[in-house]
């Protein structure tokens, strides 16, 4: 499934602009530079361990759930880290995604639809790309 291999060149892309912020920028504006740099991270490497595990999920349904527990383990630091509206607001939007696709998956789903992940990881991106 490569829907979300764009949505991780957008994450890194946002990554990327994150680390860009000159020197001069206030203080508000760099500490959410690192909260959507952690966030970039993270997310991508979240979505691409989910993204495998449902590639597998034949081998092993566990790796499904390693990599949504992972995801949400880091959700949850990001959303305890940042002091940004809109971060915190696209956070909770991942985070439903991943509370869909492990109810589908618990439903013994084999393959569920991670799309709602990756374009929320996307929307995260969209928050964290300055301009």
């Amino acid at each position: 499934m490569n829907l979300t291999q764009p949505k991780l060149r957008l994450a890194a892309t946002a990554l990327a602009a994150a680390l860009a912020v000159p020197a001069l920028t206030s203080c508000d504006a760099i500490s959410t530079a690192m909260d959507c740099a952690n966030t970039a991270v993270a997310i991508t490497n979240g979505v691409n361990n989910l993204q495998q595990a449902v590639s597998n999920a034949g081998n092993s349904v566990q790796d499904t759930q390693n990599a949504l527990n992972q995801i949400d383990t880091d959700l949850k630091k990001i959303k305890d880290q940042t002091g940004n509206a809109d971060l915190g607001k696209a956070v909770d939007s991942m985070t439903t995604a991943v509370k869909n696709v492990r109810t589908s998956v618990e439903q013994g789903n084999t393959a569920p639809d991670i799309k709602p992940v990756a374009d929320a990881a996307a929307e995260i991106s969209k928050v964290c790309t300055p301009g």
